[in-house]
Parts: structure tokens; C-alpha cells; sequence
């Protein structure tokens, strides 16, 4: 997989005013500093993506244990970016490291938003269902 024309790719987390901007441009819920931080500081692995100009036009991460289990978290990429590849680069390099440093048969997973599906379905993720079920715990 080719990084697209332009943009680098870097193993680390964006600063907490990236992340914050970037969560909500793409569309995700937004976060205060007190959630974002230990987002950036506790996650297994990070993979953003930056223009020529050093500016944060995608990113992804993974939570996980090391050992069997990872989620697919915070994949993002910039408004006017979609489209260039950018999500895809930054999903393959976070897989390839699950790949590179996990035991055999690691579990990976995702909540799959609307907007990712079609990106998500064609890097090999299916539907849990009915094996597992996706569930969210709404506290008012």
C-alpha cells in the first residue's frame, strides 16, 4: 500500500488540539481536554497523517492488550482530504503492525460508522453479527 502524493505517515498520537479539531471536523463526537488526553498517552498504537505543511489530515489508533485483542479506534481523516486514500494508508499501517508485533490470530474490531463502512467492508471487516453484537452504554 502507497502513502498518498504528499502526505507522510507517522507512529505517533497528534497533540490534544489536533485530535480535539480533527475528531470533530470529520464528523465524530467531540472530547474535552480530561477525555483526549489520556486517549493520546494510553493507546497500544497511533498512525496520523500529515500534509506537506505538517498539517493533521488523518489519523487512527488502536487500543488493545498486545496480546489478542485491538479496536480500531478514532480513524479520522480531514474533510477536504477524503477520498485521497488517507483512511486506507492509515488502517494498513496500523493492521501491519497488529501483524508485526501481536502473537498468531489476534482479535481486531471496530464500531463502524456510517461514513467508514465501505472502506472498513473492503479491508476485510464483516459484520459481527450474530457471533457479537456491538453495544454502547448511554449514561444520561
Amino acid at each position: 500500500m502507497s502513502t498518498p502524493e504528499g502526505i507522510t505517515l507517522h507512529d505517533e498520537p497528534p497533540g490534544i488540539d489536533e485530535y480535539r479539531a480533527m475528531r470533530r471536523d470529520a464528523g465524530l463526537s467531540t472530547k474535552t481536554p480530561e477525555q483526549a488526553a489520556p486517549a493520546l498517552r494510553n493507546s497500544w498504537a497511533w498512525v496520523t497523517a500529515r500534509d506537506e505543511s505538517a498539517r493533521l489530515v488523518g489519523m487512527g489508533r488502536l487500543l488493545g492488550d498486545g496480546g489478542w485483542y485491538f479496536q480500531v479506534a478514532d480513524m479520522a481523516t480531514a474533510p477536504d482530504c477524503q477520498g485521497r486514500g488517507i483512511g486506507r494508508a492509515v488502517l494498513t499501517r496500523l493492521l501491519d503492525r497488529v501483524e508485526a508485533e501481536a502473537p498468531a490470530n489476534p482479535y481486531v474490531t471496530l464500531m463502524g460508522d456510517a461514513p467508514g463502512r465501505k472502506l472498513y467492508e473492503s479491508m476485510g471487516f464483516v459484520d459481527a453479527m450474530p457471533e457479537s453484537m456491538g453495544m454502547v452504554l448511554r449514561r444520561p
